[in-house]
């Protein structure tokens, strides 16, 4: 297993580590990592069609997320359908879907992100806690055209280890940081999608100066993602004139009867482009 040698401090973070741990040795024992392998190479992953969403020019560039729980704020759509909401996400204009799959705390499953692939045509995110290569190929196998990798999460060789064997299976790896000192971490990996989550995992606390703070640090030609807080369109357009190319939004979205359609609503399109949701025809 990759080592995250790197201590992770911090209540919650410590919580999911161990969790993730657990369950990623109940899956290894049930599936080895050889078949895992093999199923990840039929697939053709297109990462850089995913960069290339959360870098296009003109727009505002929204990775729209399926997320039935947070730590946050607790059970968001009690009706949960991953394939449904990304398709209300895919007619509001998404750039791509990230999909939640860790169950423990955040009610995800890998076989939402199956859903999701049979149900949109947009790149996808694996959203997880991914200490290992082994989460990486159930990735490529699921559908994802890209993972998340923390940085808070990894000591150094760990988060370029894993960057390198995403890049290997043609994913994009969108490297998460909250401090100057991951950042620098993600630079020296040769991350060029990077995402500052202005929610610290570590107290869930969320300041959306850390965006504002850590932008102007960005290694030259890295895609930036704001993840965390954006609550409106104005957040939205403060944080591309600081420097963001793309925004990670997830729980402004789900808590609403219809993501899609609020979606479409920040986006500033036709409520109707976004029908489909849970509660839509789909």
């Amino acid at each position: 297993m990759s080592r995250a040698a790197r201590p992770v401090t911090g209540g919650l973070l410590d919580a999911i580590s161990g969790s993730v741990r657990t369950a990623l040795e109940w899956r290894r024992s049930q599936v080895p990592l050889e078949a895992v392998a093999r199923a990840a190479e039929r697939r053709t992953p297109d990462g850089r069609r995913f960069r290339a969403a959360l870098a296009r020019e003109g727009g505002a560039n929204v990775i729209a997320e399926c997320k039935r729980r947070s730590p946050a704020r607790g059970v968001l759509a009690r009706i949960y359908e991953p394939a449904a909401i990304a398709r209300g996400y895919e007619r509001a204009g998404a750039a791509a879907v990230s999909v939640l799959t860790e169950p423990t705390f955040f009610d995800g499953a890998l076989e939402h992100l199956v859903a999701v692939r049979t149900a949109v045509s947009l790149p996808l995110l694996r959203k997880d806690f991914v200490l290992d290569e082994y989460q990486i190929y159930e990735a490529c196998a699921a559908g994802a055209d890209a993972v998340l990798l923390i940085a808070a999460m990894l000591d150094d060789e760990a988060l370029r280890h894993l960057a390198r064997c995403a890049e290997g299976l043609g994913l994009a790896a969108l490297v998460e940081v909250h401090s100057k000192r991951e950042l620098d971490a993600a630079a020296d990996a040769g991350a060029d999608i990077i995402g500052v989550n202005s929610r610290d995992l570590r107290t869930l606390a969320v300041d959306l100066r850390v965006c504002d703070a850590l932008v102007a640090d960005a290694p030259p030609g890295a895609v930036m993602v704001a993840e965390s807080g954006i609550r409106s369109r104005g957040d939205i357009d403060r944080l591309a004139r600081a420097g963001y190319r793309a925004h990670l939004i997830g729980e402004r979205l789900m808590a609403e009867p219809d993501p899609g359609a609020a979606l479409a609503a920040l986006l500033g399109r036709a409520p109707a482009a976004a029908s489909g949701g849970p509660g839509g025809e789909c």
